[in-house]
C-alpha cells in the first residue's frame, strides 16, 4: 500500500510537469531573463489639411435697444402688455390720461381761427387801402401800415397753425405706442404714477432679440501671427462663403445655427491690447440672451500641412509646457518639447517640436521604463461605450 501511494505522488508530479510545460509553445524552449517589450499604443504623424479656428470669449447683445419714455406729462391711466412678452412695432403700451392735452389742443385751434380771422380782415382792408392810395385818397403812410398789419396777420396764422400742430403732437404721445419689435422687459411705472413732469420719465424697456449680436475680442498679437501665416502661405484664407462662426455656451454645449461675421473694430483697446468683433446669430426660439457669456469658435484660414495628434499625446509640465513620447528606430521612447497652437475637436495644432513622419505615444505611458523599449502598436480612438439595456 505504501509503494503504490509513493508512485501515485510521483504519477501526479510528472503530470503538474508536463502541465506546466504545455504552455510552450510547440519548438520554442521558455524564455529566460528580460520579459518582452510592452506594446504601447501610437500614432504616425501624417500633415493634413486643417481649417484653423480661434476661440474667444463674448457676450451676446442684443440687435436693437428701445428706452420706452413718457413724452408728455400726465398721470398713467393704462398699462397694456404683459410684462416679459414679445410685442410689435406700434403696439399700445401705455395711455397717459388725455384730457389736459385735449384742452390744451381746443385752445390752440380757438387760437388759431382768431388769427386767421384778423388775417381775413387785413387783407380786405390791405386791397381798399391799394385802390385809394391810386387816386390819392388816403396817403401812402396808412397804405403802408395796412400792407405790414396784413404781413402781421399771416405770421400771427402761422404762428397759431404750428401751435396747434404741437398740441395735436402732444395729444398724440398720450398714447404710448412701442418703436420697435422685441422683448419687453418690466414695467418701470404703474398705473396713477405721475410722468413726464420736467424730464422724459422711463416706462419700459424693448430689446430686439432675433437677430442676436455676439460681441467678441481677440489679442492683436493673435491677428499679427494671422497676418504672418497668411503672407508666407502657411495659412490660406476662408472665403467669405466658407467662413463659419459658431457660438459655444457656458455649459459647453455648441449652438444649433451658425453665425456671420458682421465687422472687426479698426482701433485696438489700449488697455487690454485687443480688438473687438462682432458676428449676428439667428435666435428665433429665445434660447440667446443679452448678456450671456459665450465662447465664439471662429474660422480663420485652412493650413495644408497641419500637424495634428491626440490631446492625450500631450505632457503638461507645471508651467504650462508641453511634452511628447517619440519612438525611433530602435523602438525607444523619448521626450519631445512640442508648442501646440489650437486644438481640431480632441486634437492639438503642433505648430513646433514634430516633423512628417515621426511617430508619437498616444496610450500606455504607465508601461514605459526609461531607456527601456517598447513595442509600437497602432493606436485607434476607443468607440463610446454602448448604453446598458435594461
Amino acid at each position: 500500500m505504501r509503494l503504490a501511494a509513493q508512485r501515485s505522488g510521483l504519477y501526479g508530479v510528472a503530470i503538474g510537469a508536463a502541465l506546466a510545460l504545455a504552455g510552450c509553445q510547440p519548438g520554442e524552449p521558455p524564455v529566460a531573463g528580460e520579459p518582452p517589450p510592452p506594446p504601447v499604443g501610437v500614432v504616425k504623424v501624417i500633415p493634413q489639411p486643417t481649417i484653423v479656428t480661434s476661440e474667444l470669449p463674448g457676450r451676446l447683445e442684443p440687435t436693437r435697444i428701445a428706452e420706452v419714455r413718457a413724452r408728455v406729462a400726465g398721470i398713467v391711466l393704462q398699462r397694456a402688455f404683459r410684462e416679459g412678452s414679445d410685442v410689435k412695432a406700434g403696439q399700445l403700451l401705455f395711455r397717459i390720461d388725455p384730457a389736459p392735452l385735449q384742452a390744451d389742443l381746443a385752445a390752440a385751434e380757438a387760437a388759431l381761427a382768431r388769427s386767421e380771422a384778423s388775417l381775413a380782415l387785413a387783407r380786405v382792408q390791405a386791397t381798399r387801402y391799394a385802390a385809394l392810395v391810386k387816386s390819392s385818397a388816403i396817403s401812402q403812410q396808412e397804405y403802408d401800415n395796412a400792407t405790414a398789419a396784413q404781413k402781421l396777420g399771416e405770421a400771427e396764422v402761422a404762428a397759431q397753425r404750428a401751435a396747434r400742430d404741437r398740441a395735436r403732437l402732444n395729444l398724440g404721445y398720450a398714447t404710448v405706442v412701442a418703436p420697435i419689435s422685441g422683448r419687453i422687459g418690466r414695467a418701470l411705472v404703474t398705473e396713477g404714477a405721475l410722468v413726464g413732469q420736467g424730464e422724459s420719465t422711463p416706462m419700459a424697456r424693448i430689446q430686439q432679440l432675433d437677430p442676436i449680436y455676439v460681441d467678441f475680442t481677440q489679442p492683436v498679437s493673435q491677428l499679427a501671427r494671422l497676418r504672418k501665416a497668411f503672407a508666407s502661405g502657411q495659412l490660406e484664407r476662408a472665403g467669405e462663403a466658407s467662413a463659419k462662426v459658431a457660438l459655444v455656451l457656458e455649459d459647453g454645449s455648441q449652438y444649433a445655427q451658425p453665425g456671420r461675421m458682421l465687422f472687426s473694430d479698426a482701433t485696438v483697446d489700449p488697455g487690454t491690447g485687443q480688438v473687438t468683433l462682432r458676428a449676428q446669430f439667428p435666435n428665433a426660439e429665445r434660447v440667446l440672451l443679452p448678456g450671456m457669456y459665450v465662447r465664439v469658435r471662429l474660422e480663420q484660414g485652412v493650413e495644408q500641412q497641419a500637424i495634428r495628434i491626440p490631446q492625450q499625446a500631450v505632457q503638461r509640465s507645471p508651467d504650462g509646457g508641453g511634452s511628447v513620447l517619440v519612438v525611433g528606430a530602435d523602438n525607444k521612447p523619448v521626450p519631445r518639447a512640442v508648442v501646440t497652437d489650437g486644438t481640431v475637436g480632441d486634437e492639438y495644432i503642433v505648430r513646433d517640436g514634430l516633423a512628417a513622419g515621426e511617430t508619437v505615444v498616444v496610450d500606455g505611458f504607465q508601461k514605459i521604463r526609461p531607456g527601456a523599449t517598447v513595442q509600437p502598436v497602432p493606436w485607434s480612438k476607443a468607440p463610446a461605450a454602448a448604453e446598458p439595456r435594461s
